[in-house]
C-alpha cells in the first residue's frame, strides 16, 4: 500500500519567526499557536529551513485572532480581526475588477493610515502601488508587504475566477536569503530594492465581470487565506480578448482558430485549451458575438437584413436567418418589428 507523500515544504520558516517576533511584541506566549499549527521545535530551530503552506496558513489565521490584529504588528495601530472581510464584502458588488480595486484601495486607507493604495493603468498594464507613509521593522515589513500584495493578488483572482497573470511585482528591499521561495509566490519578474511595492498585469483584466456573491463570500472567508496561497490555473482572460478581436472586426474581416491564436500570440492547441478549460469553445463564442452584434444592428438600424447579414460574417441572408433564429427564438425581421422583446438571447 503506498505511504502518503508528505506535504510540500515550500514557505520560508523566516516567516514563522516573524510571527514570533510579533508574539513578542505582544507580550503574548506563542506555544497554542505553534500546536495549532503542528509547528515543531526542530521546524524552529533552522532558520533557513521550509515549513508547509498549510503550517503557515494556521500559525497566521491562529495568531490573527489570538492577537487580534490582522497585520501581526507589521503597522502602527493592529488591524483588527475581520478588517480583510470588511474590505471582501465592500468590493463583492462591484461590476468588474477595475471598480473592485479601486474600492479596496479605498477603503484600506480606512482601517490604517500607515499606508496608501493606488490603482493605476498605463501602457497597457494595469498596477497596484502600495504607498508606505512610515517603515516598520525590517523583518516585518517584508512579511507584511510580501503578505499584502499576494492577498490583494489573490482575492482579485477569487473574484474573478481567474488567474491573474503577473508581469513584474516591484519589493522595496534588498533580495532575502529565501529568494528562491518568493519567485514561487510571485511567478514574474521581480524587481528588489525598488522605491515602492507593486504588482503589473495585464490592463484587460480590470474589464472582466466579478463572478462571486454573498454566498461564495460566507465560504471563502471560513479559510480565507486560501486566496493566497492557491494559485488558480483557468485564465478567463483569453476568452474575453477573443470576444474582444471579433466584436472589432472590420466588415468583411473574419477570424479562423489560427489567425485568432496569432493575433493572440500562442499556439492554436494552446487557445482551444484556455477556452475549454473556461467551459467554453471558440464556435460558441463566435456565435454569442455574431449574435450580440446583429441584435444591435437591428434595433439601431434600417440596415436590411442582408446588410445585417453581411456585417456579421455571413455570405448570403437565408443562412443568416437561420442562424439567427436558432441563436434567439425568432427571425430577425421578428426581432426587429418587437423592439427586441421578442426572443430570448442566447445562453
Amino acid at each position: 500500500m503506498p505511504m502518503d507523500r508528505e506535504p510540500a515544504r515550500a514557505t520560508p520558516v523566516a516567516f514563522l519567526h516573524t510571527v514570533l517576533q510579533c508574539y513578542e511584541q505582544y507580550g503574548k506566549d506563542p506555544e497554542k499557536a505553534l500546536e495549532y499549527a503542528q509547528i515543531t521545535p526542530s521546524d524552529r530551530a533552522n532558520p533557513q529551513g521550509l515549513m508547509t503552506a498549510l503550517q503557515m496558513e494556521r500559525l497566521s489565521v491562529f495568531a490573527m485572532q489570538e492577537l487580534d490584529d490582522e497585520a501581526l504588528g507589521w503597522l502602527s495601530r493592529p488591524m483588527r480581526w475581520g478588517s480583510y472581510g470588511f474590505l471582501a464584502r465592500a468590493t463583492l458588488s462591484a461590476p468588474n475588477l477595475r471598480i473592485a480595486l479601486r474600492r479596496w484601495c479605498r477603503h484600506h486607507g480606512l482601517l490604517t493610515d500607515d499606508l496608501h493604495l493606488q490603482l493605476d493603468e498605463r501602457a497597457g498594464l494595469a498596477q497596484v502601488t502600495v504607498h508606505e507613509r512610515q517603515l516598520a521593522c525590517a523583518d516585518r515589513r517584508r512579511l507584511g508587504l510580501m503578505t499584502l500584495l499576494r492577498n490583494i493578488h489573490g482575492f482579485s483572482c477569487w473574484l474573478l475566477d481567474s488567474q491573474i497573470r503577473l508581469t513584474q511585482v516591484d519589493l522595496p528591499f534588498e533580495a532575502p536569503d529565501y529568494a528562491a521561495q518568493v519567485a514561487v509566490m510571485f511567478p514574474a519578474r521581480i524587481c528588489y530594492q525598488a522605491e515602492r511595492a507593486s504588482l503589473q498585469f495585464d490592463v484587460n483584466y480590470l474589464d472582466m465581470p466579478v463572478r462571486r456573491d454573498e454566498a461564495a463570500l460566507n465560504l471563502m472567508l471560513q479559510r480565507a487565506l486560501l486566496v493566497v496561497v492557491k494559485p488558480y490555473r483557468r485564465d478567463r482572460l483569453m476568452q474575453q480578448r477573443v470576444r474582444q478581436l471579433l466584436a472589432n472586426a472590420k466588415p468583411g474581416q473574419t477570424y479562423t482558430a489560427e489567425s485568432l491564436a496569432q493575433a493572440l500570440h500562442v499556439s492554436v492547441r494552446s487557445l482551444h485549451r484556455f477556452l475549454q478549460e473556461d467551459g467554453m469553445s471558440l464556435q460558441k463564442i463566435k456565435d454569442e458575438v455574431h449574435c450580440e452584434k446583429a441584435m444591435q444592428l437591428l434595433l439601431r438600424t434600417s440596415y436590411p437584413v442582408k446588410k445585417v447579414a453581411a456585417s456579421v460574417g455571413f455570405d448570403n441572408a437565408k443562412s443568416f436567418t437561420r442562424a439567427f433564429t436558432r441563436w434567439v427564438g425568432v427571425s430577425p425581421s421578428l426581432y426587429r418589428q418587437s423592439g427586441g422583446k421578442c426572443g430570448v438571447n442566447m445562453g
